[in-house]
């Protein structure tokens, strides 16, 4: 049954304490990390301020497609035009902005620092814990 609960924070149910990496990492080294932390994206940073988002499908389809050498910086294969929440807004603003900017996930920050990020996955679970997204995204990573 789907947990219904107004009024809950955003920092009740983000992956705190989010995987970044500085916008002059080497896309290799951003990979490497993806694969440690089995994650899909990862926070650039720029001086410890949010810079932007890769994910896999950056280093995919920006990167890998295009012959980029792994030394690239990964500002270069990088999503900059983000959507961001502060901890204190609600799971129901997050849901709002996935919804209406089509996005998967989204970074938490406190100023320009990210504090956290919620994925499309984390909200199926926290509100339809009986979807198929919500059964996908709730098993043991696969290593």
């Amino acid at each position: 049954m789907a947990r219904i609960q107004r009024d809950q924070k955003i920092s009740e149910i983000m992956t705190g304490d989010p995987v970044t990496v500085e916008r002059d990492t080497p896309i290799a080294e951003v990979a490497r990390q993806m694969r440690d932390a089995d994650t899909g994206a990862i926070l650039v940073t720029d001086n410890g301020r949010l810079f932007g988002i890769a994910t896999d499908r950056d280093i995919a389809v920006r990167a890998v497609a295009d012959g980029l050498d792994p030394d690239t910086p990964a500002d270069q294969v990088t999503t900059t035009d983000l959507r961001t929440l502060s901890p204190g807004d609600s799971v129901d603003d997050a849901i709002q902005t996935m919804r209406q900017d089509d996005v998967r996930r989204l970074p938490i920050v406190d100023g320009n620092r990210p504090v956290g990020i919620v994925s499309l996955g984390d909200l199926a679970i926290e509100r339809d814990e009986d979807s198929v997204l919500a059964d996908i995204s709730s098993e043991p990573a696969n290593n």
